[in-house]
């Protein structure tokens, strides 16, 4: 599913639905509002978004910010999109596919902000893309199924704590902001959206002393999250390990902290 947009007051250009794309399109001026002023683009920001779509999200900030680069991926929305920006601001267009863009070349010495409305069916590889360019991007606001947002901000305990929890907590601060039901699309989406931010930490604070390890350990806990982490972790972590991190080898994923696994993953060979 990839919602994009198409507010049916005028804040964007209209067009019928890909559903090869499973494209549905944002149409309630009240969310398109809420989400404009969730970014709050201010002068000197660099704004790239993601699946600008029809126009919904972009035009409006275009008015606030007049300049604005957007990624998108279906070429049929290139040309209406540069057509309904050229009275507003400057839009940059890149027509590419956003896992191949690299954020850290775009944001050229500077920081980016990132908002969109990411298509659901590949958002958590979108999610890791970004991260692996954090240090050039100062925040992200994004719209994805509630779903996945109700994982990325979980807490540990909770049914839906695991490892896109840990991974993006680890590296950002993540808040959910508000939810979208399928009505504000045409047509609605069989599930919630909702919206929310992300505000990479300084890599200095984060503390992980190596990414590739780290993922590795939080990888293998929630692989088979109902093992105790002595099982989920065997030929990853050894009884010294967990001793030496202070984490219980008896307890299981959900139960641990995003800084016991930092630790945990920090007493492992390097």
């Amino acid at each position: 599913m990839n919602p994009t947009h198409s507010p049916r007051d005028g804040a964007g250009f209209h067009a019928p639905p890909k559903k090869s794309l499973g494209q549905h399109f944002l149409a309630d001026r009240t969310y398109v509002d809420r989400i404009v002023r969730a970014v709050n683009p201010k002068a000197g920001d660099r704004l790239v978004e993601i699946g600008p779509g029809q126009g919904a999200i972009t035009l409006p900030m275009l008015r606030q910010h007049p300049q604005l680069t957007v990624i998108e991926f279906d070429r049929d929305l290139i040309a209406p999109l540069t057509e309904a920006a050229a009275t507003l601001g400057e839009l940059t267009i890149i027509h590419r596919d956003v896992l191949q863009v690299d954020f850290t070349e775009l944001a050229a010495g500077t920081q980016i902000r990132l908002v969109g409305n990411l298509p659901y069916n590949i958002s958590s590889p979108i999610l890791f893309h970004a991260l692996e360019h954090a240090a050039a991007i100062s925040d992200m606001t994004f719209m994805l199924q509630k779903e996945v947002v109700d994982r990325m901000a979980a807490a540990p305990g909770s049914k839906v704590y695991g490892r896109l929890s840990v991974m993006l907590q680890a590296w950002c601060e993540v808040t959910s902001l508000f939810v979208v039901p399928p009505g504000a699309f045409r047509p609605p989406p069989k599930v919630d959206s909702a919206v929310v931010r992300l505000v990479p930490r300084d890599p200095a604070q984060v503390g992980i002393n190596d990414k590739a390890r780290f993922a590795e350990v939080v990888r293998a806990a929630f692989g088979q999250r109902r093992k105790t982490l002595r099982n989920a972790l065997n030929g990853v972590c050894d009884a010294a390990q967990f001793e030496a991190a202070g984490v219980r080898s008896d307890a299981r994923a959900e139960q641990l902290e995003v800084a016991d696994f930092i630790r945990l993953a920090n007493t492992a060979p390097i």
